[in-house]
């Protein structure tokens, strides 16, 4: 009993997630994604050989 209530609103907040779709600004998408392709320090670091990979030695038996 008392279930009926909490699951016409569990509906009704599914429907709106569902159905809602805010305005997208792709300017800002476009500035996010121009950004990210010119910064080269963000792979820096993966291109570096090095393995920050603290748990590898473990995993490979060598300690």
């Amino acid at each position: 009993m008392g279930r009926g209530r909490a699951k016409a609103k569990q509906t009704k907040v599914a429907r709106e997630l569902k159905y809602y779709s805010p305005e997208t600004d792709l300017r800002a998408l476009e500035r996010e994604l121009h950004r990210d392709a010119n910064s080269s320090d963000k792979w820096s670091a993966d291109e570096s050989g090095e393995d920050d990979d603290e748990y590898g030695a473990w995993a490979s038996g060598q300690r």
